[in-house]
């Protein structure tokens, strides 16, 4: 028999779990170890999010929604992220444990919303990773074209698009960064900073080699599709921005947690900023928008103006710049994915430890798997939506738990602490709902889809196998007597 509605709130559908238990989870045979330095952790971050967003979503927003005003939609977006940013910087400073959102969604809504937001990051993380491997392929073909090798359509494309049947590219990528996740982390971050070092060095490239080629006459019209198309350009380039969510499923991995988390979540999100919107205005300035809606943008332009040389590097740069950004999110996926394995909510045994490479091996595997053969089948449009819409979720859920805990735990010791509350976290949640109004209807049923079927999974397994449900019964609601002491 279905348990009533008075046996679940007092058991574990609204029950909260203390911050203390949160962070005993970093000690014990299912704990991960802190090896990632400050240094490597903002380019973890920088990485995370240069990549896909300049090199391949630029592009198509600019075709299709924005026009040259796609500069307004990454300033609109990027502010966006950067109210998020300082809420998810409190959280993850009070609570550095694997789960982001999810994990911070525990200690303040209860168990049933930790679920919901978990499985919104589950949808977040895996459509974005099979997103970011479609842009890699495209970037693959594009390389090898150069040299004079041509992919046959059937294995560069998904089905249905020109004569396609897999994108092998995007499958056998995603499966190599897996083996690498599976056979050590801190080896995954030595080769994230080469990489993103690479990037940022073929960005200033990028730069030096379009300034002369800028005409403003490609800027008129400057907003072709009105400010409509400005906010639905910014909904869908907000996508280009959501890679900082993974430095926060990394704060189990991080040295000195609390004082470094803040620096690399901000940092990250500013320095990104400012290389979206230059890469914008430069690369509409080159090529009339019109003209830019491919995966590949950055290097059409160039080979289109005749700097064949340059393309050829751009695109060996966006190819790992986009290889950095698979690593962290398919990093942080899996960390998503362990934390609710963990807690109960998701099968056990992919809580666990392997004993040699001292990582998640099997959830790595699982996650590896599955969106392998969601980038090998789905085309890139049907995906980024997808991905906005589950991220911009999370951000609101986050900032409200912000105000909530400010409230109710105000004692709490809060290494940082989100600037001018409640406006931020306000503005952050209001932000992200008007974005959220623009996408796509089709877009939005499909997440309320998903959704559903989450919350089937829940009431089926979660609820029954929970941890939180087997310990001693907290006060139900938000922030209540199961919320950690006031001080530790």
């Amino acid at each position: 028999m279905a348990p009533s509605l008075r046996s679940l709130r007092n058991h574990a559908m609204f029950k909260t779990k203390p911050i203390g238990e949160l962070l005993a989870h970093c000690s014990g045979e299912h704990a991960l170890h802190r090896v990632i330095s400050p240094f490597e952790l903002v380019l973890l971050g920088i990485g995370a999010v240069v990549g896909t967003g300049i090199f391949v979503i630029t592009g198509i927003a600019a075709a299709e929604y924005s026009g040259p005003a796609i500069i307004l939609s990454f300033v609109i977006s990027g502010i966006v992220c950067m109210l998020a940013a300082l809420c998810y910087a409190e959280f993850s400073s009070m609570v550095p444990v694997a789960g982001s959102a999810y994990t911070y969604c525990y200690a303040t809504f209860g168990e049933i919303w930790a679920w919901i937001i978990g499985w919104d990051l589950i949808l977040e993380y895996a459509v974005s990773l099979a997103a970011v491997a479609v842009g890699w392929s495209a970037y693959v073909t594009s390389l090898l074209s150069e040299i004079g090798i041509f992919l046959p359509p059937a294995l560069a494309n998904p089905p249905g698009i020109a004569g396609g049947i897999i994108n092998l590219p995007a499958v056998l990528v995603i499966l190599a960064i897996t083996a690498l996740l599976i056979a050590g982390v801190k080896e995954s971050i030595r080769l994230n900073t080469i990489i993103v070092i690479v990037n940022i060095a073929v960005i200033l490239i990028f730069f030096f080699l379009c300034y002369s080629h800028i005409d403003a006459v490609n800027w008129h019209p400057f907003m072709p599709f009105g400010w409509t198309g400005v906010f639905t350009g910014a909904a869908i380039v907000f996508f280009a921005y959501i890679g900082f969510d993974s430095v926060m499923t990394a704060a189990e991995e991080i040295e000195n947690p609390q004082k470094n988390l803040p620096i690399g979540i901000i940092g990250s999100v500013a320095i990104v900023i400012l290389l979206y919107v230059g890469v914008a205005a430069v690369l509409t300035g080159v090529i009339p928008y019109g003209e830019l809606g491919t995966s590949a943008p950055v290097a059409d332009a160039l080979t289109r103006i005749g700097v064949h040389g340059g393309a050829l590097l751009v695109s060996l740069g966006a190819l790992c710049g986009i290889t950095s950004v698979i690593l962290v999110t398919l990093y942080g996926q899996t960390r998503i994915f362990f934390a609710m394995a963990r807690d109960g909510l998701l099968p056990a045994f992919f809580s666990d430890i392997h004993r040699t490479f001292h990582t998640p091996a099997k959830v790595t595997l699982l996650v590896g798997l599955s969106t392998a053969l969601v980038a090998g089948l789905l085309p890139l449009g049907l995906i980024a939506g997808l991905v906005n819409i589950g991220t911009l979720a999370a951000f609101m859920v986050v900032a409200f738990g912000i105000i909530l805990l400010r409230r109710s735990q105000p004692h709490l010791e809060r290494p940082f602490r989100c600037p001018a509350m409640p406006y931020v976290p306000l503005l952050c949640i209001v932000s992200c709902a008007v974005l959220i109004l623009v996408l796509p209807a089709v877009t939005q049923a499909r997440f309320v889809i998903w959704m559903l079927i989450g919350l089937a999974i829940y009431f089926f397994f979660g609820i029954k196998n929970s941890a939180n449900g087997k310990s001693p019964a907290a006060d139900p609601g938000i922030c209540g007597a199961g919320a950690d002491s006031p001080d530790r």
